[in-house]
C-alpha cells in the first residue's frame, strides 16, 4: 500500500519571497573552493551549423503538411458523426501519441465532450480495450469517468480478465495505462496496476515488435507520464509498423515532426550564439554547461510552434537558474550566497561591485539578458513582463534559504520527509518552470491571477514539485554523499523510519511520488480544476520531463551522455 500523503501536499508552500533572508552570523565562512566534476558539454557548437533540412525542403514539407492536415481534419469530422465509439477513441489516441493533436484541439474536444455526455459505459458492454481507452482519454482531458466500469472484467478471485483472447495483451496494456490516471481512494485501479504490471512482465519476453516495444515502454513509463515529443518520436516508428496504420495520418505526423524539428534546431542555433557571446564558461567553469539539454527540458513543457520565443526565453532563464543551483549548492560560501542574493534583490549594476569576482561578471550578464527578454515581451504586448524578474529573484531566495538552513544544521534535524519538503520543495525551483511557461504563453491564455495562483503553490504545483524533488534526490543521492549539499529527503526518510536502508527509503519515496501523481490527476478533473486546461497541461508537462530526466535513478541533466541518443532522435534524426 502507498504511504499516506504528507500534509505538505495539502497546505500551500510559502513562496520564498515570504521567507526573510536573515544576516549571516559569524562573518564570512571562507573556505577552499571545491573541485566540481561538471561533466563537459557533449554538443559544443554543433547547432551553429547543423540544420535538418534546406529552406526549399522545409517549404515543400509545409506545403504537403497543409494538405495532409486538412485531410486528417475531415477524418475527424466524419468519424465524430459516426456511431462507432472504438473508431473515435482509436483515432484520437493515435493523433495524440503522434503529437499532431494540437492542430485539432477544438475537434477533439467536441468528440470527447459528446462521448462523455452521451456514452455511459456502465450501461454498455464494450471490450476491455475500448473501455480502458475511453476511461484514459476522458480522464486525460479532465472529464471524470468512473472506475466502476472495470468491475465487470474481474473474476471471483479479483483477477482482471479479457473477453478477447486474441488481443489480451493489448487490453491489459490499455488497462495498465488507464489505471495510472487514478485518484486517491480508487482501489480497483490500484489493484489493476498491480495485476496488469505482473501480467505484462510475464508476457513481454514472448512478444514480437511492435507490441514488445509498446509493453517495454509502458513498464518503464506509463503513457500519461511520457514527454510529448519523446513519445511522438517513439510512436511514429511504432505506428509505421502497424498493419492498421492510416497512411495519410502517418505522412502528416512525419511531415509535422520534420517541420518542428527544423524550428527547434533554429532555436538552438540562436541559443548557441547567445551562449557563446556570454562567455560564462570562462568565469564559471564549475557550472554545468547544458544549453542543449535545457532546451530539451523546456521543449517538454511547451512544444507547440507558436511558443518558439517562449522556449528560447525559458531556456535562457533556466540556464541561469541552473548556474544559480551550482553556485549555491556546490561552490559559494554562505557569505557569498548572501551577497549574491542581496544583489539580485537590488537588481542594479552597482550591486555587482560588492560581489566576488566570479559572481560579478555573471551578475551583469543576468541583468543584461533579463532586460533584453523584458524588452522582447513588451514588444509582443505581453502583460506579464514584471513576473520575469520577480520569479528569478524568488529563485535565488529559495536557494539561499536552503543554504542557510543547511548551514544551521536544520536539514539534519528534519525528523520527517514532510519537514524536509517544506524547504526543499521551493528550492527545487519546480514551481518556477510552469509559472514561467504561463508567462510565455501570453495574454490569450494567461492572466495575472493565474500566475499568482501558480506562485502560491496550489496543490497541483506542489505535487509536481514533490515529484521533481524526490526523483532528483533519489537519482543524486549516491553522487552527493559527503558533499555540502548531501542532505536530502532520502536521509530524512531514513531518520523518520528508524534508520532503514537507503533502498528501503527509495521505495518509500517512490510511493510518495505515486501519491503525488494521483493528486495531479485529481486536480485536472473538471469542473473543480482551478485553471484552464492549457495551464494545467503545462504543469503536467513539466512533471513529465522531471520524471524522464531522473528516470531509473539517473540524473540525465548532470550526466548528459545518457540524454544524447534522445536529443539526437528529436533534433537531428529524420523520421
Amino acid at each position: 500500500m502507498a504511504t499516506s500523503v504528507p500534509s505538505v501536499l495539502l497546505l500551500p508552500v510559502p513562496t520564498c519571497t515570504d521567507m526573510l533572508v536573515s544576516p549571516v552570523e559569524g562573518g564570512d565562512l571562507l573556505h577552499c573552493k571545491p573541485h566540481f566534476d561538471h561533466h563537459p558539454n557533449v554538443w559544443g557548437d554543433y547547432f551553429l551549423t547543423f540544420s535538418p533540412c534546406t529552406p526549399s525542403m522545409l517549404l515543400n514539407m509545409k506545403r504537403k503538411a497543409h494538405v495532409s492536415e486538412e485531410q486528417v481534419r475531415r477524418m475527424i469530422l466524419e468519424c465524430s458523426s459516426g456511431p462507432n465509439l472504438h473508431v473515435k477513441l482509436e483515432l484520437i489516441d493515435t493523433l495524440e501519441r503522434l503529437c499532431i493533436d494540437y492542430h485539432y484541439e477544438k475537434e477533439i474536444e467536441n468528440v470527447l465532450r459528446r462521448v462523455h455526455e452521451e456514452e455511459d459505459d456502465t450501461d454498455n458492454h464494450y471490450d476491455l480495450h475500448t473501455t480502458a481507452l475511453r476511461f484514459y482519454l476522458l480522464r486525460k482531458h479532465g472529464y471524470y469517468a468512473s472506475p466502476d466500469v472495470f468491475q465487470r472484467f474481474r473474476d471471483e478471485e479479483g483477477n482482471f480478465t479479457c473477453d478477447d483472447n486474441n488481443n489480451g495483451t493489448r487490453s491489459m496494456l490499455s488497462l495498465y495505462n488507464a489505471a495510472h490516471l487514478r485518484i486517491h481512494g480508487e482501489e480497483i485501479l490500484d489493484d489493476a496496476i498491480v495485476f496488469t504490471r505482473n501480467y505484462l512482465q510475464s508476457v513481454v519476453k514472448h512478444l514480437q515488435s511492435p507490441m514488445a516495444d509498446e509493453v517495454c515502454s509502458a513498464l518503464r513509463t506509463p503513457l500519461f507520464r511520457r514527454p510529448r515529443r519523446v513519445e511522438a518520436r517513439h510512436y511514429i516508428s511504432v505506428y509505421d509498423k502497424l498493419p492498421t496504420r492510416n497512411e495519410t495520418i502517418l505522412e502528416f505526423a512525419k511531415l509535422d515532426f520534420g517541420i518542428l524539428q527544423s524550428l527547434y534546431c533554429e532555436e538552438l542555433n540562436i541559443l548557441t550564439m547567445w551562449w557563446k557571446e556570454l562567455q560564462l564558461q570562462d568565469h564559471l567553469s564549475f557550472a554545468r554547461d547544458r544549453m542543449v539539454e535545457m532546451h530539451f527540458w523546456m521543449l517538454g513543457v511547451l512544444f507547440e510552434p507558436q511558443y518558439s520565443y517562449g522556449r528560447t526565453m525559458l531556456t535562457k532563464l533556466f540556464i541561469f537558474v541552473s548556474i544559480f543551483d551550482d553556485i549555491y549548492d556546490n561552490y559559494s560560501t554562505l557569505e557569498e550566497s548572501k551577497l549574491f542574493t542581496e544583489a539580485i534583490e537590488r537588481w542594479d549594476e552597482e550591486a555587482a561591485e560588492e560581489l566576488p569576482g566570479y559572481m560579478k561578471f555573471f551578475y551583469k550578464k543576468v541583468l543584461t539578458t533579463m532586460k533584453s527578454i523584458e524588452t522582447d515581451l513588451k514588444l509582443q504586448g505581453n502583460k506579464h513582463v514584471d513576473y520575469v524578474k520577480n520569479l528569478l529573484i524568488d529563485a535565488t531566495r529559495c536557494y539561499y534559504n536552503e543554504v542557510k538552513w543547511r548551514s544551521e544544521g536544520a536539514d539534519q534535524a528534519a525528523a520527517t520527509v514532510e519537514e524536509h519538503l517544506k524547504i526543499s520543495v521551493p528550492s527545487s525551483c519546480c514551481m518556477h518552470v510552469p509559472v514561467y511557461a504561463f508567462v510565455a504563453m501570453g495574454n490569450d491564455v494567461t492572466t495575472d491571477d493565474a500566475i499568482n495562483w501558480g506562485m502560491a503553490y496550489p496543490k497541483i504545483i506542489t505535487s509536481s514539485c514533490i515529484v521533481g524533488r524526490l526523483v532528483n534526490d533519489i537519482a543524486s543521492h549516491e553522487r552527493e554523499q559527503g558533499s555540502s549539499s548531501s542532505s536530502s529527503t532520502v536521509e530524512a526518510c531514513m531518520r523518520e523510519h528508524g534508520g532503514i536502508t537507503k533502498e528501503e527509503a527509495y521505495a518509500k519515496l517512490r510511493e510518495l511520488v505515486e501519491e503525488s501523481w494521483m493528486d495531479i490527476a485529481g486536480e485536472c478533473l473538471r469542473p473543480a480544476a482551478a485553471q484552464p486546461p492549457p495551464l494545467l497541461e503545462a504543469v503536467v508537462n513539466a512533471t513529465r520531463v522531471l520524471d524522464f530526466l531522473y528516470k531509473d535513478d539517473q540524473d540525465a541533466y548532470t550526466h548528459p551522455s545518457s540524454l544524447k541518443d534522445t536529443i539526437h532522435s528529436i533534433y537531428i534524426l529524420s523520421v
